[in-house]
């Protein structure tokens, strides 16, 4: 039996109890383990993720510049974040981009969309979407 890590936990604070409760469910008998990296964001890190490839160094990881397209992980008017990022937790490593990476991602998110179907909380996985293809991403 699994539970998160102090990190995965702060990175929960401020996200929609919906999604965490999915995440809590999840994580208990996961077939594999993960981390939560990253919940709600500050519209300054929204900021910074959108300049990431066109201003600053590094691939482009965002389409949502925070201010007149707010990301999911920006706080809502109910004043929650509706998203959060994960990583498979293996052998004492975050993998990020790995070779397993992918499909772990895969193995987990069929696991985190059964919990969520057996709570009767909708979400969505990022790795169903075509553009931007963001396989850690799940989102209310």
């Amino acid at each position: 039996m699994s539970k998160f890590s102090q990190r995965s936990e702060a990175a929960l604070q401020g996200v929609h109890p919906n999604l965490v409760k999915v995440m809590r469910a999840a994580i208990v008998d996961t077939p594999i383990d993960f981390t939560v990296t990253e919940g709600v964001r500050t519209d300054a890190r929204q900021k910074a993720l959108y300049a990431q490839g066109r201003t600053t160094k590094g691939p482009v990881v965002t389409n949502k510049n925070g201010i007149t397209n707010k990301s999911n992980h920006q706080p809502k008017a109910d004043g929650y974040g509706h998203a959060v990022d994960i990583y498979p937790f293996v052998g004492g490593k975050l993998l990020v981009t790995e070779k397993e990476t992918i499909p772990a991602l895969q193995t987990i998110a069929k696991h985190i969309k059964a919990k969520a179907a057996e709570l009767g909380i909708k979400i969505t996985w990022g790795g169903d979407w075509k553009s931007p293809y963001d396989p850690p991403h799940f989102e209310l």
